[in-house]
């Protein structure tokens, strides 16, 4: 039977093959049948607490069993789960909390020391789950019509990386749908390991990890944070077979990988035979460093928590010498739209617009900020800046509200930045453009250095003299210890702009 909400995924799992191990962890595996028995639990506990269908319920978590199966028991009841990223900030917790109107918190409190003091600051009590902790039912939390918003999943926040986090509905539908997506896209099956570090609180880590793996049958080597010596044993000795991440985490494997003097060869990857990246820009310098590394191609794709996953997805068997996204996934449509308002020409940039079978249900009890992105037809304007080849194959050159106007000109960071990342000794860097009082807009960039590495300031500008005109060139450049990036490893350029005005 074809499953129509995400729990019904683990549910056949667990009926199908019981025994089979699911979740691989150092402190032991979980395997499907006590995955469902531990959502089960989960489900009753909520029941019991007074959560009702469309309630929403706040998950303050990191990745864990405990999680996973919370995330399962609100799908059950018909609940939505909210999920929050442990390692936030109260303030930023509680922010999500009111946002979301909830009717409980829930928090993974043996698995994450962070959860822990969330739920120690909540005043919450021990659920009949072992391993999470509840705060009191909110009253006065009140339920959506369930006959409007039926198929409502989950609502993702928004990362805040260019604003006030807004709450992304995300269908079931969407995420059955993109779960097939990226298993097929991947080839998966029950032979299969991912790890798993991405948060399951993000879309990359709820989409591409979690519900490609119910789908497929595949397991997970389950972590609930990301370090380099952990990833290297667990390719070398844990049969991982599939690696997905931001590009930050494949340029943090590398800079330690140079700063242990490591020259690992290619059986410490003995299993992996699929690596991918996503969530931001991939720099190509990086993409030809990492598949030198693994001896196999680094696939990259571009999607966002608005559309339930990936919409374009390089191809297995078709390796490119270039940073596109590969191509339109089933499902999914696309246009590159100009500021006039046309469809752009091939290789013409505009704005990327989307639809399809995973498009998002809206912004939460927000209908100014759903009205704002959303075209006739059914589009959603992305706010991200593409172009598409003439075989259809899209190229993203950054954000619309990121485009720097220099003297005039458009200049797009991701451009500036492919070439400081070229430059010796650069691990990282990010380039953002800061007003100036005659409305122009000054070019900062922000780098990242390599471990032991220091700056020739004289041979970086006759680096960017060469590989870049006058107003693409940055005008302040800062070295930072490291840079400032969220918990999927995006970084975060609002920040770096506050310290500059």
């Amino acid at each position: 039977m074809t499953a129509t909400r995400i729990h019904e995924l683990l549910a056949q799992r667990a009926a199908q093959t019981p025994d089979a191990v699911f979740l691989h962890q150092p402190a032991g595996h979980t395997t499907y049948a006590e995955l469902q028995a531990m959502a089960d639990i989960a489900a009753q506990a909520l029941v019991e607490a007074g959560v009702r269908p469309t309630d929403r319920v706040v998950l303050v978590a990191e990745n864990c069993p405990e999680h996973i199966a919370l995330i399962m028991a609100c799908s059950r009841i018909g609940a939505w789960s909210c999920g929050v990223n442990a390692r936030m900030s109260p303030g930023e917790v509680a922010a999500v909390v009111e946002r979301a109107d909830a009717r409980l918190c829930c928090f993974t409190s043996a698995a994450s020391d962070a959860a822990h003091q969330h739920a120690q600051r909540a005043e919450a009590v021990a659920s009949t789950l072992p391993g999470v902790m509840r705060s009191a039912s909110r009253t006065g939390a009140t339920a959506e019509p369930a006959e409007a918003l039926a198929d409502t999943a989950a609502i993702i926040f928004t990362s805040g990386t260019s604003g006030t986090p807004k709450g992304v509905m995300v269908s079931h539908r969407g995420l059955l749908h993109f779960g097939r997506v990226s298993a097929n896209s991947r080839a998966l099956t029950g032979e299969d390991r991912a790890y798993a570090f991405l948060p399951m609180t993000h879309i990359f880590g709820l989409g591409t990890v979690l519900m490609a793996s119910l789908s497929s049958g595949a397991s997970l080597v389950l972590r609930s944070g990301f370090s380099p010596d952990d990833l290297l044993h667990a390719l070398a000795h844990e049969r991982v077979s599939n690696l997905l991440g931001p590009p930050t985490m494949y340029a943090r494997l590398l800079a330690h990988i140079d700063a242990q003097g490591m020259t690992p060869p290619s059986p410490l990857f003995p299993q992996l035979r699929y690596a991918y990246t996503g969530s931001a820009p991939l720099d190509l310098t990086l993409k030809h460093r990492v598949e030198s590394l693994f001896g196999q191609p680094l696939h990259y794709g571009y999607g966002l928590s608005e559309y339930a996953g990936s919409v374009f997805l390089t191809r297995r068997g078709e390796p490119r010498d270039d940073t596109a996204a590969g191509y339109l996934v089933d499902g999914a449509e696309a246009r590159i739209v100009t500021p006039e308002g046309h469809d752009a020409a091939p290789g013409e940039v505009g704005e990327i617009w989307l639809r399809g079978a995973g498009l998002m249900l809206g912004y939460f009890r927000d209908a100014e900020a759903t009205a704002q992105v959303m075209r006739p037809g059914g589009w959603y304007a992305s706010g991200d800046l593409g172009r598409l080849a003439p075989d259809g194959a899209l190229s993203v050159v950054g954000r619309l509200k990121e485009m720097i106007i220099r003297s005039g000109f458009n200049v797009y960071p991701a451009e500036v930045e492919a070439v400081l990342n070229r430059f010796a000794g650069v691990h990282l860097s990010a380039v953002v453009g800061v007003p100036e009082a005659d409305g122009n807009e000054t070019i900062a960039a922000f780098i990242e250095l390599e471990p032991g590495a220091a700056l020739d300031r004289d041979a970086l500008r006759a680096h960017l003299m060469e590989h870049l005109s006058p107003y693409k060139r940055p005008s302040r450049i800062e070295v930072l210890p490291s840079l400032p990036t969220t918990s999927t490893g995006k970084i975060l350029k609002r920040a770096l702009v506050a310290t500059q005005t």
